[in-house]
């Protein structure tokens, strides 16, 4: 039992990257162990993907699929009790078929081939079966993967497009406000202006770390304190173990732009906290303003994406996305006495989703 464990869980990491040739061929030794057959194929609708064992002279990688199935159904179970693969010096007499699916469709199959001729025996049947739901069940948990990841992006695209023109127009009219009057100041806004921008707009940082996004949280509030200057006031109380919890890129940085938009905008206030807290497993970032509060009507709407907020029920679909739906944001407010929002994140994650 040991070792059959040890076996199949030796599949899981080349599995986990789909079902491609290549991935095959790195899972289809494991797979020919733990179903101790005589050889193992894996198969894609069109062609063969991966051949080990006895046979390998006469089967290979490229093969057509039809032709080494010799017919069997896609859609059930199917044994081929004797096998003629047409190749006279082929070992190879007989065979197990097992389609491969993930949700709603078929992907292929996972042939099992045996050296004997007659019955297959029941227990060879269940464990190719079962590592055959083993194949499926990686493949489907890496299509669900790679779908996050790709709706984790667009997210992150509709969030900066939907930041990009509110930001930069105010951005540049503090710069332009300065000019003549501070040249020095204007010229130091334009650097972290530029920095900012290259940070928000990169496209290959999906994930970043917590002391990353902080940092470019600080440019983006000294363009802020050019428009505001001293009524808007920001203080950053984040314990070190924090600072390298894996983050999705521009998290932080839309609630505190919701916070100043929602304070000093609307003339009620000015003063932003940003509090980050150790919890062993996990970590929590607090964002938390004085200013004019909203109702639990406008918070649900707000974390459903039906009001104008920057980027609230973006921020929350992505971390749901990233790291499950038992994350996301949580929003304590009232009218006229302030908001806090906190997101909870796991640690531990750095080093895979950090490019």
């Amino acid at each position: 039992m040991q070792a059959a464990l040890h076996t199949a869980t030796a599949t899981l990491p080349h599995l986990r990257r789909g079902f491609t040739r290549s991935s095959a061929e790195r899972a289809a030794p494991y797979l020919l162990e733990l179903t101790q057959a005589a050889a193992i194929a894996l198969a894609d609708r069109d062609q063969v993907l991966a051949f080990v064992g006895e046979g390998h002279q006469y089967h290979a990688a490229g093969d057509d699929a039809a032709t080494l199935l010799a017919g069997a159904p896609v859609d059930r179970v199917h044994v081929q009790t004797r096998l003629d693969c047409g190749h006279p010096g082929c070992p190879l007499q007989a065979a197990v078929v097992v389609p491969l699916r993930v949700p709603n469709a078929p992907i292929g199959s996972l042939v099992a081939f045996y050296d004997g001729p007659g019955r297959i025996r029941p227990e060879d049947m269940r464990v190719v079966q079962e590592a055959a739901g083993l194949v499926s069940a990686q493949v489907a948990l890496a299509a669900l993967e790679t779908q996050g990841e790709l709706l984790a992006r667009a997210e992150l695209r509709a969030l900066r497009a939907q930041i990009s023109p509110h930001f930069v127009y105010n951005a540049l009219t503090a710069v332009a406000n300065s000019i003549h009057t501070s040249p020095d100041e204007a010229r130091e806004l334009l650097i972290e202006f530029s920095e900012f921008i290259r940070y928000a707009f990169a496209r290959e940082r999906p994930y970043v770390t917590v002391a990353d996004e902080l940092r470019y949280v600080e440019k983006y509030v000294r363009l802020e304190r050019a428009r505001f200057g001293d009524r808007l006031q920001v203080s950053v109380q984040v314990a070190p173990e924090v600072l390298q919890t894996t983050i999705p890129a521009l998290s932080v940085q839309p609630l505190v732009e919701n916070a100043i938009r929602h304070g000093l905008e609307t003339g009620v206030g000015g003063r932003v906290q940003i509090v980050g807290t150790d919890h062993d497993r996990e970590v929590e970032l607090r964002v938390i303003d004085n200013g004019a509060g909203m109702s639990q009507e406008r918070i649900a709407a707000a974390l459903g994406g039906t009001t104008d907020g920057i980027g609230l029920a973006n921020v929350h679909r992505r971390l749901r996305t990233a790291f499950g739906d038992e994350y996301g944001l949580e929003v304590s407010s009232q009218p006229g006495s302030g908001t806090s929002v906190v997101m909870t994140l796991p640690k531990g994650r750095a080093g895979a989703l950090v490019a």
